[in-house]
């Protein structure tokens, strides 16, 4: 599935130097304002120690993992609503991407410039969402004059129902609240699905520490987490920099370096699993001797959708979806024995994929 989440930040947080351990791409990172003008585009395979068990039990001729992207967004200053810095350049890009990780720095470097002149962290966060509002501000109040009319007269219904949602919009704008904190239900999100709202997309915010308190945190930290929390959004904790140096390692050599920094997993691989999370990703796996793979869908989708992820024409001429879970595989220890327990099943149009099914779809050519 074409999901993204996009990096964003103040400049010089360490978006570009994450954003190069992510991908190895080599995205120009500097340290002035500005190193990244055009957004950068990565793919990252996501880790699961489910499909490497799946492949022991398997022995496939090829394993292909699923994976997720991200896009690196120049960074954004105070005022770019109004077009400083690169403005509404940044705004649109921001618009492309379905959830946004907010790069937020909690280190202390003298060498490394900050575009306000100071550390802090909750100032940093505040100018990005407040430009995010803005920008959707703006774009409620160039849309409401043109259906309060209809809508006070009770002549469209679709009208009043439109101005209703974006009165309340607007008002949660005007005191700073993003849209993803307003109570919405599913249909009115639906309903204004189409305004792409900068402050709808969900938010994780990534503190960027110093090599030296990635196992302990710091006070910058704290103080992320607090703020996060009164919106539900989650924070992960990473140096960007031991990220850039993690990724120059083999597995072997990887491991080392995290026992002797104190992490059981790399910030990178924590970004990509709460960014998976975030968009309500899931995975379900094909296995067989030819191929085993990973596929990514979003949860709550059925059986013909999940089926249509690997090819339109499996969507189009579902019959059914053989289906065994990735426990009872490990409980059993193959997929001939899964079967032998009477715990493959046939699952038909209606049935709701879950994460880890393991599934073979039947369809007509």
């Amino acid at each position: 599935m074409a999901l993204t989440a996009g990096i964003v930040g103040l400049p010089n947080v360490g978006k570009s130097t994450l954003f190069n351990a992510i991908t190895k791409a080599g995205a120009y990172a500097a340290n002035f304002p500005f190193a990244t003008i055009e957004p950068n585009v990565g793919i990252v395979e996501v880790k699961d120690k489910r499909l490497d068990e799946i492949v022991k039990i398997v022995n496939p001729r090829s394993i292909v993992p699923t994976s997720f992207s991200f896009t690196d967004i120049a960074g954004l200053v105070k005022g770019a609503s109004r077009g400083e810095g690169l403005g509404n350049q940044f705004l649109s890009h921001i618009r492309d991407v379905d959830a946004i990780c907010q790069v937020v720095r909690c280190f202390d470097d003298s060498n490394i410039v900050h575009v306000e002149g100071r550390v802090n962290p909750i100032d940093d966060i505040e100018i990005i969402n407040l430009e995010l509002i803005f920008a959707d501000l703006e774009v409620v109040e160039k849309r409401l004059p043109k259906i309060e009319k209809k809508a006070q007269l009770k002549v469209d219904k679709e009208a009043m129902y439109e101005y209703d949602i974006l009165k309340r919009l607007h008002e949660a704008f005007l005191n700073n609240i993003p849209a993803r904190c307003v109570e919405l239900t599913e249909e009115e999100k639906f309903f204004i699905k189409n305004y792409q709202f900068l402050t709808m997309k969900p938010m994780l915010y990534v503190a960027n520490v110093s090599e030296s308190d990635i196992s302990t945190g710091n006070e910058y930290v704290e103080k992320v987490r607090e703020f996060a929390s009164k919106e539900n959004s989650k924070v992960v904790v990473i140096s960007a920099k031991i990220e850039e140096e993690l990724s120059e390692f083999d597995e072997e050599e990887k491991a080392t370096f995290m026992e002797d920094l104190g992490i059981e997993e790399s910030g990178l691989d924590q970004l990509i699993k709460e960014a998976y999370s975030l968009l309500g990703l899931c995975t379900y796996f094909t296995a067989g001797e030819k191929e085993c793979r990973a596929w990514t869908f979003k949860r709550g989708m059925k059986a013909p959708q999940c089926a249509g992820i690997i090819h339109t024409d499996f969507e189009k001429g579902f019959i059914k979806a053989e289906t065994y879970s990735y426990d009872d595989l490990m409980k059993y220890g193959t997929p001939l024995k899964v079967k032998e327990a009477g715990r493959v099943r046939l699952e038909g149009k209606e049935y709701v994929v879950q994460d880890g099914d393991i599934m073979l779809f039947r369809f007509n050519n």
